[in-house]
């Protein structure tokens, strides 16, 4: 499942736990909610983070459905699946891979609801990067375009990639040192190699590349600017990711408030600044935006009222939808998280940990 790792916002975000989504599935049972409102013509895709089955064994699917749900987003994890190198990588037979089965059973409940896939994919095995953990880099990049060959030709239904999940912070992706042009342009190399394994497997692949969050140990705006492959150029991608978190409400006109970086009211900045080094257009997939609610928990120290998240999810995707540039919105996640000691459980879920709908489960639901 997600790891999710926005790291520590300055005066808002803490740090946040890897495989928190696995403690999800300790909720209660499936909750009962209402058919989704009629969507607006030509709204930007709903995106969401969450668990695949609920407690009860059931489904999710049934809920991302009645909440409206364009697109889910899942991890595909490289070490895990490739533990020992595989002798014939492009092939997704070889015996060395061992895919996930709750990703086939993700694949197979969102097509029954007409919901997309979209594949997280990060973490390096040993065998490839050195022997270090899986947060560093490939030795190689074309190992993990090998890799991305091979799960396009084992998963052909999905067509949205992300390359790497929140690169620019330390802890995720390794090398980073701060404020370098090292991390940037050795996840240049990766995205480079991911692209094209992807295009070649099918030219209706969608690859999303940068995938940064809100600040981190190289912040958006350097990691924009450094992210060049030798020759000087910047990575091809067909949407820059982007995590916006923030501790602002949702609201374009105010300016940016710390330099270098780029929550939610300062995606029109990052907006221009892609333009400029693409020399064109380019789309934002916002992959993750939250805000806790009732409490501070383990990953964010900002919190607000249950109706208030209900607000900030609302704004946040009325501006996503007022603007040109984003081709996704999303939200983590779907579930609290069940009480732990210090108020230390996420908070951050469209549904309690009981699975009564919150306020911003309908605020999800009605969003355009």
């Amino acid at each position: 499942m997600r790891r999710l790792v926005p790291g520590p916002l300055p005066a808002a975000l803490a740090t946040v736990a890897v495989g928190l989504v696995m403690l999800w599935l300790a909720v209660g049972a499936q909750a009962t909610v209402p058919a989704g409102a009629a969507r607006t013509s030509g709204s930007v895709p709903k995106l969401i983070w969450g668990p695949v089955t609920l407690p009860n064994g059931r489904s999710a699917f049934p809920t991302y459905h009645r909440l409206g749900v364009d697109v889910f987003q899942i991890d595909l994890n490289w070490a895990q699946t490739a533990p020992t190198p595989p002798a014939d990588p492009d092939n997704p037979s070889d015996p060395a891979y061992q895919w996930p089965a709750q990703l086939s059973q993700a694949i197979a409940q969102a097509a029954r609801y007409r919901i997309k896939i979209c594949l997280l994919v990060q973490g390096t095995p040993g065998w490839a990067n050195g022997g270090r953990a899986s947060d560093w880099a490939p030795n190689r990049a074309s190992d993990y375009g090998n890799f991305l060959t091979a799960a396009a030709r084992r998963y052909p239904s999905v067509h949205l990639w992300m390359i790497w999940g929140e690169p620019n912070r330390a802890g995720n992706f390794y090398p980073m040192p701060p404020n370098s042009k090292v991390g940037p342009r050795r996840y240049a190399l990766i995205l480079n190699a991911g692209y094209y394994a992807l295009k070649g497997v099918s030219k209706a692949n969608i690859v999303i590349g940068g995938d940064t969050w809100s600040f981190g140990t190289v912040e958006p705006a350097d990691f924009v600017k450094w992210m060049r492959l030798p020759n000087g150029e910047p990575p091809p991608l067909d949407y820059y990711g982007h995590n916006p978190f923030s501790r602002r409400f949702p609201n374009l006109s105010e300016k940016p408030y710390y330099p270098g970086g780029r929550d939610i009211n300062d995606i029109d900045t990052l907006d221009a600044q892609l333009d400029q080094v693409y020399h064109r257009p380019v789309k934002l997939w916002l992959s993750e935006f939250t805000v806790s609610s009732n409490h501070g928990n383990r990953a964010f120290s900002f919190a607000v009222s249950r109706q208030a998240q209900a607000r900030w999810l609302t704004a946040a995707f009325r501006l996503a939808n007022s603007v040109n540039y984003v081709a996704g919105m999303g939200w983590f996640d779907l579930v609290d998280q069940p009480p732990l000691p210090d108020n230390q459980a996420l908070t951050t879920g469209l549904l309690t940990y009981q699975l009564t709908p919150k306020p911003a489960y309908y605020a999800y639901q009605r969003a355009p």
